[in-house]
């Protein structure tokens, strides 16, 4: 599925990409990226999904939480580490692009603990939308995000960066949506907050088409260290 297969409005998602709507063209390719991983584990029971669903819409969204008064935006500095205290997840974070289809790169998968942070977009801890990307699985089992569809809102994602800062995130929403239905503006949009969405691929899973969906976590930021 390359990006010029795919229209938004009466644009296609290639000239989106050179800075139109750069956010409406991210959705496209991450949504493809990930989602035609096909290295899935052919499990009965398969990952944790929000509200025990697949990709039917299933939603865990509460009011997103209000930042303390004193808070104040990052600046720009590269996400080096991710952790998930309520999953057990401690993990290392590379920097990611795009590969040369034009979808953006997953971190290697041979590495199960090992997560992607999409460097040509918003720093964690910035005003903005910061993108952190991982493995559910990989030939040898689960990987670094096969449980991030059991994340509840309240629980917290924390963002270690390079300049030795930590953005502390606060879950309010975890989402699968169908790849076929994945809302790039909604996901991927400026909220005026420092903003975090952990995507890994969930929903279904087929040998012949891999994960048919993408679990979405959608958490703002509400302490920095």
């Amino acid at each position: 599925m390359g990006l010029e297969r795919r229209g938004i409005g009466d644009r296609s998602a290639w000239d989106v990409i050179r800075g139109r709507q750069p956010w409406g063209a991210l959705a496209l390719v991450m949504l493809t990226g990930l989602a035609m991983m096909r290295n899935g584990v052919d499990a009965s029971s398969g990952p944790p999904q929000p509200a025990a669903a697949a990709t039917s819409g299933a939603r865990q969204v509460v009011a997103a939480p209000t930042p303390s008064a004193g808070l104040r935006p990052l600046a720009y500095a590269p996400a080096s580490r991710v952790r998930i205290e309520a999953l057990k997840v401690d993990a290392p974070v590379i920097d990611v692009g795009l590969d040369q289809e034009g979808w953006i790169s997953a971190p290697p998968p041979q590495d199960p603990n090992l997560a992607g942070w999409y460097q040509n977009g918003i720093s964690p801890g910035q005003r903005g939308t910061a993108v952190v990307v991982g493995h559910v699985d990989n030939e040898s089992g689960p990987a670094v995000f096969y449980r991030l569809g059991a994340l509840r809102p309240g629980q917290r994602v924390e963002v270690t960066r390079y300049d030795g800062r930590v953005a502390v995130f606060q879950v309010y929403g975890v989402e699968v949506f169908s790849k076929d239905d994945f809302p790039g503006v909604r996901v991927y949009g400026d909220t005026g907050h420092p903003e975090l969405r952990v995507i890994t691929c969930g929903g279904g899973y087929s040998r012949a088409g891999g994960y048919d969906g993408n679990v979405v976590v959608f958490a703002r930021m509400v302490a920095t260290r």
